[in-house]
């Protein structure tokens, strides 16, 4: 017969099973991933998908970046090549993806809402 402890612990492990299905792993794997921003540069991060968008900080050099979503905006020429995504590294913040080294020219984050 089990106890009420090995019980407790079942449903305890059942409930935070239950809350990462919710939750869902995408957000919490890609909010572990970080890419590096070309080596050299200090990279300017706009409050929109565009070099239209005012710039609201600059990151430092040898930066790494998290990329919760990507959108497409300005086509920019930059370090890595030619491309119009912009991924989104913060609220209200992006960075151009010519400029940070993600291993594809595609999406490697869902899609901005």
């Amino acid at each position: 017969m089990m106890g009420i402890g090995r019980r407790s612990g079942l449903l305890t492990a059942g409930l935070a099973g239950a809350l990462a299905m919710v939750v869902g792993t995408a957000t919490v794997a890609s909010a572990a991933d970080t890419y590096p921003v070309a080596p050299g540069l200090r990279l300017n991060v706009r409050s929109g998908p565009g070099t239209g968008y005012p710039v609201v900080k600059v990151l430092p050099y040898d930066a790494r970046v998290t990329i919760y979503c990507q959108s497409p905006g300005t086509t920019v020429d930059g370090y890595y090549g030619t491309s119009n995504l912009w991924d989104n590294i913060n609220p209200s913040q992006y960075v151009s993806d010519a400029y940070v080294k993600t291993g594809s020219d595609g999406y490697v984050a869902p899609r901005c809402a």
